[in-house]
């Protein structure tokens, strides 16, 4: 991941100027967490959507059923409204893949189960929505300053924690490469255009990662990567 020093993160073109004077904190009742909930699932959906950038602060003000002037009360400021979206974010993640760990059936291909479960979490909003996030973060300092804290969690903890640690049991290089191995290469087929032949080429892709986790694991007796 790229670092840099962080900066206040550059308010979406429509946001501009449109600060609230001296806005009061947010209260902690139950409406206003309702509220903050509904903030934070509009901004979700609208990632997922049309983008971070598209996205403004009043686009999900409006999204999320509420006045601009209500949308500042809670969030003055783009970087204010980051900065409690991507732990929402994070938990929902972190919530999936726990609710998907803990449904896993037992047995010899465990492994290739939790491969697939991953493959599917990652077309759930939370995962889209995030991967969202870290493409607009590239150039955005402030973001990527924001996001670090989750990718950090969520790659030292709940992905080794929740999913693949539940399966191998084990730690050390080669069990933290199936690891990476089987975790990257999913993530980039996601974010992959197949163009042609898509369906076979996705399933030709997971058995091989499949084979690959099993080799690295020593689970199985495959030599060959290949299905064939």
């Amino acid at each position: 991941m790229m670092r840099g020093t962080a900066k206040a993160l550059g308010p979406a073109p429509d946001d501009r100027g449109a600060r609230a004077p001296e806005p009061a904190a947010a209260g902690n009742s139950r409406k206003s967490q309702r509220t903050r909930l509904r903030i934070f699932e509009a901004a979700q959906s609208l990632f997922v959507e049309i983008g971070y950038h598209a996205a403004t602060n009043a686009k999900i003000a409006e999204v999320a059923g509420m006045t601009r002037g209500a949308m500042l009360y809670h969030f003055a400021t783009r970087e204010e409204l980051m900065a409690a979206v991507v732990p929402f974010s994070q938990a929902r993640r972190a919530s999936l893949l726990q609710e998907a760990a803990e449904s896993l059936p037992h047995g010899s291909d465990r492994g290739d189960r939790v491969i697939e479960a991953y493959w599917n979490l990652l077309s759930e909003p939370a995962f889209i929505a995030f991967t969202e996030l870290e493409a607009a973060a590239r150039t955005d300092a402030g973001l990527r300053e924001i996001l670090r804290p989750a990718e950090e969690a969520f790659d030292q903890a709940q992905m080794v924690e929740n999913m693949f640690e539940l399966v191998q049991g084990a730690r050390g290089a080669r069990f933290q490469a199936s690891r990476d191995l089987a975790r990257f290469m999913l993530e980039g087929l996601a974010r992959a255009r197949l163009t042609y032949d898509a369906e076979a080429r996705t399933e030709n892709l997971l058995t091989v990662v499949k084979r690959a986790a099993r080799n690295l694991n020593r689970k199985g007796a495959d030599t060959s990567l290949w299905p064939e």
